[in-house]
């Protein structure tokens, strides 16, 4: 083994050799543990422009390769600012105790009073060392670098492990047994968790029998793969099981499916893995006849299979894709061992569909009262009362069937007394409108207890999913002021009730309408966000205690998360012109596509420039009347102003009523010249009370025509 240092620059690797790493974190570990390396020893000017950085991550083990790693670092020029003059030298020019002091701290004991420069920043003399500092020695410093890395890794839960001597602790995420640093050929001395450095890590678990010894910084992958049967690279593994997974897929007449969970389990075993084969195991024929989320539920969360669905139809077949640790010629052995643990899992959901199915949905709401949904806001059965009131009252709003939207409001939540349910809590609506369609449900009503836990409302609303749009804004309704009004609103990163998620469904369901035909843009509707929530409010009993400003609450935390929502893909000034007004949500985006259209017109910057003149004006002014007297008026301008804007209103109320946003500001931008003219030549703050009152007048009616689409002075530049 050799610890001769290495005088050039070479291809650096570390690896930590530890028992199995959490994998749902493994990729984001192996990243920072690369990152915070490479960082490390750019601060230590050890990396030339041309170093790439590459992780390595599995199972048991995380690591890097950099390449063009020096073995020393540039010479650094410095500049210590030290002390004042007065405290460090002496009446006789020698340097104080204190200034021997510093001196030794920043390891500059060998220079002299005379070495050093004199600064004045005016107020007093400094004293400041400068010079040239040997370049950082990458043997001396790569052991702080590592250790740095590991304190800033994304660690789930931390470990404390006893090392060998018996008496000494250590703290990783789990017992670390291997430690390798290798510049080019040798290995650098560091003691990293207890661990010496060396070039012997080992390879596969059950394939790889004997320690490796890592020739050079460059062989690490090939050599482990060759020798110990792994794959280091996270990423390499990832393509090779993805693309196994096709292949074999395809060669069954199947597919994965696109769900989001696919992708999820890839990255999971693809942590669980250090030489992956890919085998097909299949399940007897009659386990099909169980839902096929709970199937597909039970193979990818127990078992981490991949279900697969045939191409043609997309139905889930009795076959599944294995990814196995373990590449040999006769996998037999492990495919059935892997059909044999499944089996139980399939019967047992087997068992609880057919047990859940003997009880109607209905027959299950009194054992409703037996769990708690809040210990402040009672049972689940309480829960369902409120939801059925909100939902009442929504479907009057909107004309949907009134009977179908309760109906679907009370069965709503008596899935959670199933078996299923209480062991896969994932499947909460899902299951109820299985047992729904059993019980002879209305399809509606079927198809409202399956959607009710979307994260949003998938297409237009229709007369047949309409008690399903309902139900699905009266439960995030009943949710959000309720979770709020007790005083578990979120904050920061935390939302434990999901309530962001709750405002966002809220929004998609107000565009869904819209979008449906049941919201038109055209005259006023009795359905708003506002009245929604005031509902929703009024259905909980007043011994309760809600926070007083829940709903106000409530309605700027839904505006705000439609907001954020809003600027990542509109124009932030027309976005905010909008929302400023407090529109109708159903209102908002075409109201947005108006302000937008309008800011890049020739008027826009006259007019909002102006708007925002008159709002600042009329801020100043306690009980103004909003109708002036145009007899009183005497300037041209403001004469011509009034008759302008009396001329142009009646044409922008009508281009309102009809949700012609566009052609009401465009009518209003032809106000520009009037405006332009008036404030050039009226003195609006005039000395007599009646003149400056009526002038005021004049400009708060205009105010309000300027604003009626959106608050234009907010498109000012």
């Amino acid at each position: 083994m050799s610890h001769a240092p290495s005088t050039d620059q070479a291809a650096l690797l570390v690896e930590l050799f530890t028992e199995e790493l959490p994998p749902k974190a493994l990729q984001r570990l192996g990243e920072s543990f690369a990152q915070g390396i490479a960082h490390g020893l750019t601060d230590k000017a050890l990396l030339t422009g041309d170093s790439t950085t590459t992780a390595f991550a599995t199972p048991r083990r995380l690591a890097v390769h950099i390449t063009a790693v020096k073995a020393t670092a540039p010479e650094q020029s410095f500049s210590e600012k030290l002390m004042p003059v007065k405290i460090g030298l002496d009446d006789n020019g020698q340097a104080t105790p204190a200034l021997q002091k510093k001196l030794a701290a920043k390891n500059l004991s060998h220079l002299q009073p005379g070495d050093l420069t004199q600064i004045d920043d005016g107020k007093q003399a400094y004293l400041v060392a400068q010079g040239t500092a040997p370049g950082a020695q990458l043997a001396d410093v790569i052991e702080s670098v590592i250790e740095s890395a590991i304190g800033k890794l994304p660690i789930p839960k931390v470990m404390r492990y006893q090392l060998a001597d018996g008496h000494t602790s250590v703290q990783f995420v789990r017992p670390a047994h291997g430690l390798v640093i290798l510049h080019g050929d040798h290995v650098l001395p560091a003691r990293i968790l207890g661990l010496d450095a060396s070039r012997r890590t080992w390879g596969h678990r059950f394939l790889s029998h004997a320690p490796i010894d890592i020739g050079s910084a460059d062989q690490y992958e090939t050599q482990l793969a060759k020798e110990g049967l792994v794959t280091a690279s996270f990423e390499a593994r990832r393509e090779f099981i993805r693309d196994q997974l096709l292949t074999q897929a395809n060669a069954l007449d199947a597919v994965l499916g696109d769900d989001p969970a696919v992708e999820a389990l890839l990255d999971e075993v693809t942590a669980l893995v250090e030489a992956p084969a890919i085998y097909t195991g299949q399940f007897e024929q009659r386990y099909l006849d169980v839902p096929a989320e709970c199937l597909i539920l039970t193979m990818r969360l127990n078992q981490k299979y991949f279900p697969l669905f045939n191409a043609s139809t997309g139905e889930l077949i009795n076959q599944f894709l294995i990814v196995s640790n373990m590449p040999i010629a006769d996998p037999s052995a492990i495919i059935g061992g892997n059909e044999r643990v499944v089996r139980p899992r399939l019967a047992d959901a087997e068992f609880f569909f057919l047990t859940d199915k003997k009880e109607k949905l209905a027959d299950r709401l009194p054992s409703l009262e037996n769990i708690v949904y809040h210990n402040k806001l009672g049972t689940q059965r309480v829960r369902v009362e409120r939801v059925r009131q909100i939902a009442d009252w929504l479907a009057r709003a909107l004309g949907a069937d009134a009977h179908l939207a309760d109906r679907a409001a009370l069965l709503a939540k008596a899935d959670l007394t199933t078996l299923m349910v209480g062991e896969f809590p994932e499947l909460q609506g899902v299951m109820g409108s299985y047992y729904a369609r059993a019980d002879g449900e209305p399809e509606p009503v079927v198809n409202a207890i399956a959607n009710q836990y979307q994260i949003r409302w998938p297409a237009p609303a229709s007369a047949m999913d309409l008690p399903g749009v309902v139900l699905f804004m009266a439960e995030r309704a009943e949710t959000l002021i309720g979770i709020w009004g007790i005083g578990l609103a979120p904050t920061g990163e935390r939302d434990p009730f999901g309530l962001r998620r709750a405002a966002l469904g809220l929004i998609s369901a107000f565009e869904q309408l819209r979008d449906g035909g049941y919201l038109t843009l055209q005259g006023q509707h009795e359905l708003t966000l506002e009245s929604l929530l005031q509902h929703a409010y009024g259905t909980f009993d007043h011994t309760l205690e809600l926070a007083t400003d829940t709903v106000t609450a409530v309605s700027a935390f839904v505006r705000e998360r439609y907001r954020n929502q809003l600027l990542a893909t509109l124009d932030r000034d027309a976005v905010e012109s909008v929302l400023a007004l407090g529109s109708p949500l159903h209102e908002i985006t075409a109201r947005v596509a108006a302000a937008h259209a309008f800011k890049s017109s020739d008027a826009a910057p006259s007019l909002a420039g102006a708007n925002k003149r008159i709002g600042n004006l009329l801020k100043k002014v306690d009980d103004l009347s909003v109708s002036f007297n145009a007899d009183t008026l005497s300037e041209p301008a403001e004469i011509e102003l009034a008759k302008q804007l009396q001329e142009v209103t009646p044409h922008i109320e009508s281009h309102m009523r009809e949700a012609q946003y566009e052609a009401a500001l465009a009518k209003m931008a032809q106000l520009r010249e009037p405006v332009d003219r008036f404030f050039e030549e009226v003195m609006v703050m005039a000395e007599d009370p009646a003149v400056r009152q009526n002038r005021l007048a004049l400009l708060a009616q205009l105010h309000q025509v300027m604003n009626q689409v959106a608050d234009i002075s907010r498109l000012a530049a």
